[in-house]
């Protein structure tokens, strides 16, 4: 089922340009995705979220809007290797500062689709997409069953667990989150793989404690540790029926991933991080995911875009 297109969303097909090779079986990106229909056969579906209201109400620098296009032509030109189609379905804007109003049209645009059996991968953005993803992610399962185990990963420097009380913002949607599944009488199952303890205040980690979230560090991911890292996340895996991965890139070092709001020091290397996303992405139990805070304003040659695509391609590497 495609969402109807209003004010609040656009599709524009024109960042999916790139090279066409002669040779059969050559195909890239940019030649077999298709914008989203009503009648589409179950896939991947691309959903755009641009958005940095969160990121301003957060004090961060503003520019994540651009995100989704970045990333989608950081993403045309790479080859494919999907068996199943692939579509887009444009982009919900927020205008303003509306942030709950854009927040609530993309859960309403993602429902839907998770409905039809799509996997939606939602580019951001701000990470107050996160909000708006498991809100979607919980309204196609709210009638469905009484209390689905929901297993949220985010790879993030960041535990976005401030108090939303005062302000809701990037750095709020998992506190959000945590008191929705409280009403619903849900199990609030949370990791935040990649936490630099420089970023976050000692209230944080206190939260981050109080509500029982699998915390691994910066410095937790080294070459002798990843064994240990692994088995972590299996086990969290294993004891959650659906999975919703949020990548924030700011989560990546700076090197890497430059065009971020808040660029990391330390921060998880791409290479330590693509095994990770592939024991979630071969789980069966993958239902949504997101990647934010690109911010094309400050990338440099296109870093951040790219690597936000690979993470694109690697998800979808086996659909």
């Amino acid at each position: 089922m495609a969402p109807e297109h209003d004010i609040a969303t656009t599709l524009d097909m024109s960042p999916w340009q790139g090279r066409t090779d002669p040779e059969p079986d050559s195909e890239r990106w940019h030649q077999c995705i298709r914008p989203l229909s009503a009648e589409a056969a179950p896939g991947t579906v691309l959903v755009g979220f641009a958005s940095d209201a969160g990121v301003a109400r957060n004090q961060g620098r503003p520019g994540a809007a651009a995100g989704p296009s970045a990333i989608r032509r950081a993403l045309a030109p790479l080859a494919w290797h999907r068996r199943g189609p692939a579509y887009d379905a444009g982009d919900v804007a927020c205008d303003g500062d509306a942030l709950e109003a854009a927040q609530d049209t993309l859960a309403d645009r993602l429902a839907p689709l998770l409905h039809a059996g799509h996997l939606p991968i939602v580019l951001g953005g701000g990470h107050e997409v996160a909000y708006a993803s498991w809100s979607g992610l919980a309204r196609h399962l709210e009638s469905r069953e009484d209390a689905p185990r929901i297993g949220i990963v985010n790879f993030d420097a960041h535990f976005d667990l401030r108090d939303p009380a005062q302000v809701r913002s990037s750095g709020t949607p998992f506190a959000q989150i945590a008191e929705g599944c409280r009403t619903r009488g849900w199990p609030f199952r949370y990791a935040c793989l990649g936490v630099s303890r420089a970023a976050n205040t000692r209230a944080l980690f206190q939260r981050a404690e109080a509500l029982a979230v699998l915390v691994r560090e910066d410095r937790d991911f080294t070459p002798q540790a990843f064994d240990a890292l692994r088995r972590d996340l299996e086990r969290f895996v294993t004891d959650c029926d659906h999975l919703y991965l949020t990548i924030d890139l700011d989560v990546l070092p700076a090197a890497e991933a430059p065009g971020v709001s808040a660029p990391a020091p330390r921060g998880v290397s791409l290479a330590m991080l693509e095994p990770l996303i592939e024991v979630i992405r071969d789980s069966g139990k993958l239902r949504l995911a997101d990647l934010a805070e690109l911010n094309p304003a400050y990338d440099v040659d296109s870093r951040t875009a790219k690597a936000a695509a690979r993470l694109v391609h690697l998800l979808t590497l086996n659909g």
